[in-house]
């Protein structure tokens, strides 16, 4: 496990990836983003240290929208508050998936994906239409979003 700076930019445990600089941005963005929003540190992962993450999250997109990532995963992060449960995979093609599980009955539940800066949608996400962000630290961002639906009982670690 290693903490993320967006202060400094590093490809660590993304090297793997062709698109491992954009990559790197677009997970500093969401380290800064933790860190303003919720005061925590972005600490991740490999899979196969949060292996119940993984698949939850890739369980969640079957289920929802029939959506199998063709990339592999190479790194994990996930908040979990009272309140929220919000875990991000890192997949080497340079997308970025995280799902916002409030917990509250009734809660917000929504699965959202980044493309790092220069990717393409990936063959199974080309229907959705993509929006543009500009950052800093990870250039130009396109994301999309659908809401979750049905109900996926938290992992258990």
């Amino acid at each position: 496990m290693h903490t993320v700076s967006f202060r400094d930019v590093s490809t660590a445990g993304l090297e793997e990836s062709p698109a491992a600089d954009a990559l790197a941005g677009l997970r500093a963005n969401e380290a800064r983003y933790f860190h303003t929003k919720f005061g925590v540190d972005y600490a991740v992962c490999t899979p196969d240290e949060r292996p119940e993450i993984v698949e939850w999250v890739l369980r969640v997109l079957r289920e929802e929208r029939g959506i199998e990532p063709a990339s592999r995963v190479l790194e994990v992060f996930a908040y979990d508050s009272d309140e929220l449960f919000w875990p991000a995979l890192y997949f080497a093609d340079g997308l970025a998936v995280n799902v916002l599980w409030e917990k509250a009955p009734g809660g917000k539940r929504a699965v959202g994906f980044k493309l790092s800066s220069g990717m393409e949608p990936p063959a199974e996400l080309a229907a959705f239409k993509w929006a543009r962000q500009r950052s800093k630290l990870a250039g130009e961002i396109r994301g999309s979003y659908f809401v979750v639906k049905g109900d996926h009982p938290l992992p258990l670690r």
